[in-house]
């Protein structure tokens, strides 16, 4: 049986979601929790991957379970979970699924906010990126705007990753002031590595009247990382929502 677990995190103290050696990630620290309660070893299949230092507010991973855990179950082991878990780990659901619906492939949608600060605020620091020249808000929208649709994005990419295409479907994409933070939020069909953090740090060049939108839609044309702006620090980015179908 499949069983889905919904969580969020606080990626500040973790080398991002995915295992690896010799670092502490998300899913080495959940899969461990999970199999000592089921005293069974199970692997994780997240929905992603975050970087280090990314937060998740909504995030979704998946495991097999040999035994039917019925709701209580699931709910006894969630409360568990979250007793057991270090503070910046949160269980909210444990629930069963179709075996067809997967972590990763299944997710239809995936929206990732950046945080920037254009004033100190000592409440945001450690959640927001502090920039300290005057932006354009309304450019970097305008920009932002042709991100929408299926396009390549090779120029926003970490270099040497092992997918087939650098395709994605961007559906929505806008800056937006929230009290005294700028916000931009994105979503789209999948995410190349690295890919949010290039296109905001190329859009505060749009910003700071460095770049031009036409200059922004030229770089998405060039397929060329080394045409686009630095990516900004991980600190200030959340993967905030994932949507599947469920039945």
């Amino acid at each position: 049986m499949r069983y889905f677990i919904e969580l969020a995190y606080n990626g500040t103290p973790f080398f991002g979601w995915q295992r690896q050696p010799h670092q502490i990630t998300v899913q080495e620290v959940l899969e461990n929790a999970v199999a000592l309660f089921l005293k069974n070893k199970i692997e994780l299949t997240g929905c992603g991957r975050t970087d280090t230092g990314v937060h998740a507010r909504q995030y979704f991973a998946h495991f097999e379970c040999d035994d039917l855990l019925t709701d209580s179950d699931c709910d006894k082991l969630q409360h568990k979970l979250n007793s057991f878990l270090p503070k910046e780990i949160v269980i909210y659901s444990i629930f069963q699924v179709d075996d067809k619906l997967h972590a990763r492939f299944s997710a239809l949608n995936r929206t990732y906010k950046y945080y920037v600060a254009p004033s100190k605020n000592p409440f945001h620091f450690p959640f927001t990126y502090r920039v300290f020249e005057k932006l354009d808000i309304e450019a970097m929208n305008v920009a932002a705007g042709v991100l929408l649709g299926n396009h390549d994005f090779t120029s926003f990419s970490k270099l040497h990753t092992d997918v087939n295409n650098n395709f994605c479907e961007v559906k929505a994409a806008y800056w937006e002031q929230q009290d005294d933070q700028l916000v931009f939020t994105i979503t789209a069909n999948r995410f190349l590595r690295n890919m949010v953090r290039a296109i905001v740090g190329t859009l505060l060049w749009v910003g700071q009247g460095k770049i031009s939108v036409a200059d922004f839609q030229n770089i998405i044309n060039q397929k060329d990382r080394c045409e686009a702006g630095v990516s900004v620090p991980a600190h200030a980015l959340f993967l905030e929502e994932v949507n599947y179908q469920f039945k």
